[in-house]
């Protein structure tokens, strides 16, 4: 999914850059810090989502709003609560109020409508996966399927859990704990307070370190290191 950023602030700009390049399934193809440069970008090229400050030198992005009924889905991203209400008149897709959250953002963007098995006449239960080895992860507006012998390992990061698999590198607004007692804990182990590993996926343990087959090292916490080393070197 293609967007672009209107945000005159830098800082601003650098967390949206963060938490977009955090979602795979977005492409920021560009970045303006007024809402003419953007207008004059969205004659030429397709945009599928854009992230519109309010506050904007020359004309406001509520203005833009007013003056462009027709633009692509918008998210409006604002340090300013007073216009929420007037906001939504536009059909934007959602309001953000800085400072927001990673989860927050990606909660945002899954309202985005796209093309999807829904949309298909397809209905996929995320619930009770009809293959219990295989579970969907909503990772942005996507739903992705994963074998769960795929997993390595998952690591809590603030507001959001990233799950690593040998190909690729899935972030979830799901916690740690829901992950913990969503997998079977005969196989996924929490070894930390921010690690759950894939035991089947275990090297060599040294010290405090596990040694993953991707190369990866995770460490024990020191309440979790008991319980392992009982479990799995004794």
């Amino acid at each position: 999914m293609n967007c672009i950023i209107i945000e005159d602030q830098p800082p601003a700009q650098r967390i949206l850059k963060k938490y977009i390049s955090d979602i795979g399934s977005l492409a920021l193809k560009a970045t303006f810090s007024d809402a003419i440069q953007a207008m004059d970008y969205l004659k030429s090229e397709k945009i599928d989502l854009i992230f519109l400050d309010i506050h904007l030198p020359k004309i406001s992005g509520i203005d833009l709003l007013k003056s462009f009924p027709n633009l692509p889905p918008v998210i409006l991203t604002t340090a300013f609560s007073d216009y929420a209400l007037e906001s939504y008149e536009f059909s934007v897709v959602d309001y953000l109020l800085k400072p927001f959250s990673f989860q927050r953002f990606v909660k945002a963007v899954s309202k985005v409508s796209v093309p999807g098995p829904a949309e298909q006449g397809i209905t996929v239960s995320l619930e009770h996966p009809p293959n219990n080895r295989e579970i969907f992860i909503k990772s942005g507006y996507e739903y992705i399927k994963v074998a769960v012998d795929d997993i390595i390992y998952i690591k809590s990061d603030a507001d959001y859990t990233e799950i690593f698999t040998p190909i690729r590198k899935l972030l979830s607004s799901e916690s740690l704990r829901s992950w913990s007692e969503r997998l079977d804990n005969q196989q996924f182990v929490r070894v930390h307070k921010s690690y759950v590993i894939n035991a089947a996926k275990i090297v060599k343990v040294v010290g405090n370190q596990i040694y993953m087959t991707t190369q990866a090292v995770v460490p024990i916490g020191r309440a979790f290191r008991d319980g392992f080393m009982d479990r799995f070197l004794t």
